[in-house]
């Protein structure tokens, strides 16, 4: 079945995208020389829906089943989250900014991801949402109070999307460092002596998800949460395939948003890849990287720069092996800037850094690797062999 938002890209091939035709594409669109060398083919997905049920607003949580909460609660602290509520049952987490809270962690056997909340611009969102999908609007169980709408996304995983009745006030942040620039001296007779202490969390920024089902699930946010794409990657001489991953933003109209909200990419696994919290700048991610460390955590990858989306960056792995990203500097984009293309590499993945790791890959070997494998590929979905192998050439070159 072809989606709404691949025949878009049909039914628009010689439409205009910010004034400019898909058709000459290939000659000049409005994003080169802004994020990306190429833009979209004649006839390729255009990144949007032409008529979304809804725009979301905002991720608004992530929510995670978890055995022992004092553990979690711990690696919290250390990594610079505030708790937003704690009961026998349940972990509250949030950052320093006024908002919903970042995370939920409920008490279970194992410890999983179960899926993103998404934040609605409007309470009568959820009810148009609700009669596009034949689901109900009920009271959603988050501190001060909402209604959710509970979805379920073409990988599986269970999405809500939820208007909160309060959000929390704003806390006390670290203050960013006040730095001198060749001949602009701002600081003088002054020194700089940031704290060894942990980074404190601003709010969530961004969740990466692994799918099989990597078209069919990019159309849904697409077309039933009204996100757009900034950035698509494709494997090397499969272009005409379509693309492998795409980094995806909120549409804000003129208002810019995060380069990305949600990313997702295809793979013989389908789960949660790593989530993303905002923190002030680049030295709050150093010294709370070296908070981290003296604790006794473990570094998956950083300190970088990334290519797509440009972030800071600094991955680490929880006590449940679950990766989290300190991130500062992102790139901000409005609803005008169309997506780029690229080739998918794992030297693309950030400007400068030490090599990516093939931890945050998730390229170490292992029978459970072997296992997902062979389960994918004898599945009905789009991984296949040729696939396989573009995606194992990536996560080497």
């Amino acid at each position: 079945m072809i989606s709404s938002s691949w025949q878009c890209a049909q039914g628009r091939s010689e439409e205009t995208v910010s004034g400019t035709p898909l058709a000459q594409a290939a000659v000049a669109t409005p994003h080169q020389d802004l994020h990306s060398e190429q833009g979209a083919l004649r006839g390729e997905h255009p990144g949007r829906s032409r008529n979304p049920v809804i725009k979301v607003a905002d991720l608004a949580w992530l929510e995670f089943e978890k055995p022992d909460l004092d553990r979690a609660e711990v690696f919290a602290r250390d990594f610079g989250f505030q708790i937003a509520a704690r009961t026998e049952s349940e972990l509250w987490l949030r950052g320093t900014f006024a908002g919903p809270p970042c995370m939920v962690i409920r008490r279970g056997r194992t410890s999983r991801f179960i899926g993103p909340a998404f934040r609605a611009a409007d309470r009568a969102d959820l009810d148009r949402l609700a009669r596009a999908t034949g689901a109900a609007v009920r009271d959603a169980d988050v501190p001060g109070g909402g209604k959710v709408v509970d979805l379920l996304d073409p990988s599986g995983f269970p999405v809500r999307v939820v208007h909160c009745a309060e959000h929390l006030p704003e806390l006390p942040g670290q203050r960013p460092l006040l730095l001198n620039f060749g001949t602009d001296h701002r600081r003088t007779n002054v020194t700089q002596r940031p704290p060894r202490e942990p980074s404190r969390i601003q709010r969530l920024g961004h969740v990466v998800l692994e799918t099989r089902v990597f078209a069919r699930a990019l159309d849904w946010y697409l077309d039933t949460l009204g996100m757009i794409v900034s950035d698509f990657l494709f494997l090397d001489g499969q272009r005409g395939r379509g693309p492998t991953m795409a980094f995806i933003r909120c549409d804000l109209g003129s208002v810019p948003a995060d380069h990305h909200t949600l990313a997702m990419h295809l793979g013989p696994g389908t789960g949660y890849v790593h989530s993303a919290y905002q923190v002030t700048d680049l030295d709050s991610i150093a010294a709370g990287g070296e908070y981290l460390n003296e604790r006794g955590y473990r570094r998956s990858w950083g300190i970088g720069r990334h290519i797509q989306g440009s972030q800071l960056f600094d991955y680490w792995r929880d006590p449940d092996h679950f990766m989290l990203e300190h991130f500062a500097d992102g790139d901000l984009f409005s609803c005008d800037l169309e997506p780029g293309w690229a080739p998918m590499s794992a030297s693309g993945l950030a400007q400068w850094g030490p090599p990516v790791t093939r931890d945050f890959l998730g390229a170490s070997p292992s029978p459970a690797k072997v296992r997902e494998v062979l389960t994918a590929l004898r599945g009905d979905n789009e991984l296949d062999p040729a696939r396989l192998l573009g995606l194992m050439k990536a996560m080497n070159s």
